[in-house]
């Protein structure tokens, strides 16, 4: 790499004809001499043709969902630096010179841009709480903490892109990146940007329960694959909590009389302490799975060089 690194912008879109020519213009307009790459999400209208016009080189992703295009992205585009933003013109374009000023600065391997209304009804009803409820949840169970996971601002280094193990399909791809920068402890930085309306006559594609509940179920998955003694752990310990409960009474009654009266209620306890102690078991080897698959990952991250910074010769 050299002092005048090459930088990407992969502008993922799925029926964005109202708004992506100006994303791409903002971009431009923005960092001069940016490569903008708009894929195209098996649009139904004249998205790659507008995106085209405008200047940006475009691409086909036909499996459905944001995560399969960012994967695709990823894979294909070779750069220095690399931009995720939305083709729905609803982030601020002009933040991104001081995004990658910060990047290369530190350098760091990932900005996050937080959202930042512009405008009362830029989030829809029910989204800004759920976000915030996904940054504790998240923030809590990986130790680190994150200001909006679910943004789709972001610039990322070529070593944080190429050593990510994209896995989500849809919306939730976004929280799939945030637990990446925990995992392999990146260095990071946040930074505030404007967040505004979608465009007159344009329509979200997010689904609020649909997409709530991905997520949800990939947080839960990313804590059973990234946290897995505390996951198994509680499985442990509510499994014996509810044997102890169960079988108290037994001990008692046992103690008192030395009879056993209730034999299946014995035996449910003794099988509820052999699931505590084969989930405890399960999560002490797991933890030491992970620790190997981090090892792995880390080195994989470190074959490829910081990010440049603006006075590296």
């Amino acid at each position: 790499m050299t002092s005048s690194p090459v930088i990407a912008a992969i502008v993922p879109c799925y029926n964005e004809e109202l708004a992506v020519a100006k994303v791409v213009a903002d971009l431009q307009a923005a960092v001069p001499g940016i490569r903008v790459y708009v894929y195209d999400n098996n649009s139904t209208d004249r998205t790659a043709e507008l995106a085209r016009a405008a200047g940006a080189t475009t691409r086909h992703e036909a499996r459905r969902g944001k995560g399969n295009v960012i994967r695709r992205a990823f894979a294909d585009v070779e750069a220095d630096i690399y931009v995720m933003i939305d083709g729905d013109d609803t982030y601020d374009a002009s933040a991104l010179p001081e995004m990658i000023r910060v990047l290369q600065g530190g350098p760091y391997d990932h900005v996050l841009g937080v959202r930042d209304q512009r405008t009362q009804t830029a989030y829809r009803p029910g989204h800004e709480l759920g976000n915030r409820g996904f940054n504790k949840l998240v923030g809590g169970v990986f130790g680190t903490e994150v200001s909006d996971m679910l943004s789709g601002y972001r610039v990322m280094s070529r070593r944080f892109v190429k050593s990510f193990p994209a896995s989500s399909r849809e919306f939730e791809i976004e929280a799939e990146l945030t637990v990446h920068v925990m995992s392999i402890r990146a260095p990071q930085a946040e930074m505030h940007v404007g967040f505004r309306d979608r465009p007159s006559g344009s329509a979200s594609k997010l689904r609020t329960y649909h997409d709530g509940f991905r997520i949800l179920s990939l947080i839960g998955q990313l804590v059973r694959h990234e946290r897995p003694l505390l996951f198994y752990g509680l499985i442990g310990a509510l499994s014996v909590l509810v044997g102890v409960l169960f079988g108290s009474p037994l001990v008692v009654e046992f103690l008192q009389t030395g009879l056993v009266p209730r034999i299946p209620t014995a035996v449910l306890v003794v099988g509820l302490g052999l699931i505590g102690a084969l989930a405890w078991t399960i999560g002490l080897i797991l933890d030491g799975v992970l620790r190997a698959r981090r090892e792995q990952s880390r080195l994989s991250y470190l074959q490829y060089p910081a990010v440049p910074g603006p006075d590296d010769r």
